[in-house]
């Protein structure tokens, strides 16, 4: 046993910072919600999986190393998986998913564009307390989405965020 926990003691000494690879959403009905995402302009990948849909949530249309990938996957299924009770689908579940925006329009416009592909609204865009813009809409199975646009959290070519130090 000491020979394990000085193997694993050698590992963790050269684990890199913990990272966000992947979110994966519980969804009611698997085809709604690929079709859901897809009309918001999500590119799908890895279509050769079934049982899963897999979408590069990045922004980046052309498959490439790192990113970070939304997964769908049926909602019974993974809360089994994780060895837990599901809960009643459209409760709140102590998580939101966000989407930052260039710009007051583009918030508006994103909003708009989910509502149009089925997503319910929660909260229209307003300002903030934090000098920002911003408005929630769920997805088909409930899933919070902050639209925002923050000022103080600039975006790069690929409208990915840039926190300041």
């Amino acid at each position: 046993m000491a020979g394990r926990r000085g193997a694993v003691a050698d590992v963790e000494a050269s684990l890199p910072p913990l990272a966000l690879s992947l979110v994966t959403l519980g969804v009611a009905d698997l085809a709604a919600s690929a079709a859901f995402y897809g009309a918001l302009g999500m590119v799908r990948r890895d279509r050769a999986t079934t049982g899963v849909v897999f979408f590069q949530a990045d922004g980046r249309r052309q498959p490439g190393a790192g990113g970070v990938v939304l997964a769908l996957y049926p909602r019974h299924e993974l809360a089994a998986d994780a060895g837990v009770i599901p809960g009643r689908p459209g409760s709140f579940g102590g998580i939101a998913l966000a989407c930052n925006r260039s710009s007051r329009a583009e918030v508006d416009a994103t909003l708009a564009r989910a509502m149009a592909a089925g997503g319910r609204p929660l909260r229209p865009a307003q300002d903030t307390f934090w000098g920002g813009y911003s408005g929630y809409v769920a997805d088909p199975d409930g899933y919070p989405w902050e639209i925002a646009h923050n000022p103080g959290f600039p975006l790069d070519s690929e409208g990915r965020v840039i926190l300041p130090e």
